[in-house]
């Protein structure tokens, strides 16, 4: 469990940055110049995603159960994650609805796919893991929006084309990791 927590204190500690220390980043980012702070940024987090990716491993193989999920559980999740999917698609079309709409798709679909995995799993890594990540794509939507708000920024010009783009990739996504990806890589297969 060391591992993944170390893991997941460097990886969120990265990503929460720009929540906490903002004016920081962004003087650190003019001071060493943006490939710096981006190699830099890249370098943390893989490392951090490494260690949760191994210690969240370790702690599976010794799980502790907190409670048993009823079964129709594993169903919503299984909804919410596609929904997921298709937020995080709507991340990176560009010209979508969903992003005009949601303004922060990508940390909304982080939120599903936490609430989703706890849902389903009973254990105490899977609580520390989506536990935690829930709990930072929280504060970094607030602290995002705030900033949007302070900013004054606008999401506009979504068009229907786009959006149908975002929802065929998130669908398109989220079938390859339910009946394929997620078994090879994480050994559970969430449909059976």
């Amino acid at each position: 469990m060391t591992y993944l927590i170390l893991g997941l204190i460097i990886f969120l500690g990265v990503h929460s940055v720009r929540i906490v220390a903002d004016d920081w980043r962004t003087r650190t980012r003019a001071r060493i110049g943006d490939l710096a702070w981006k190699g830099l940024y890249a370098v943390a987090s893989l490392f951090g995603l490494a260690l949760i990716v191994w210690g969240f491993g370790l702690a599976r193989q010794q799980p502790v159960q907190l409670w048993a999920p009823p079964v129709g559980m594993r169903h919503l999740a299984s909804l919410l994650t596609l929904i997921a999917f298709v937020l995080l698609a709507a991340a990176y079309v560009p010209g979508n609805r969903i992003k005009e709409l949601l303004h922060h798709p990508m940390v909304l679909g982080v939120k599903l796919w936490a609430l989703a995995h706890l849902l389903a799993n009973g254990n105490v890594s899977h609580v520390v893991l989506f536990g935690s990540f829930l709990i930072w794509a929280i504060f970094d939507f607030s602290a995002a929006r705030r900033r949007d708000r302070a900013e004054g920024k606008l999401y506009l010009g979504g068009t229907a084309g786009a959006t149908g783009i975002t929802v065929a990739l998130g669908v398109g996504g989220w079938v390859a990791v339910t009946l394929w990806l997620h078994g090879l890589l994480i050994g559970v297969r969430p449909l059976g």
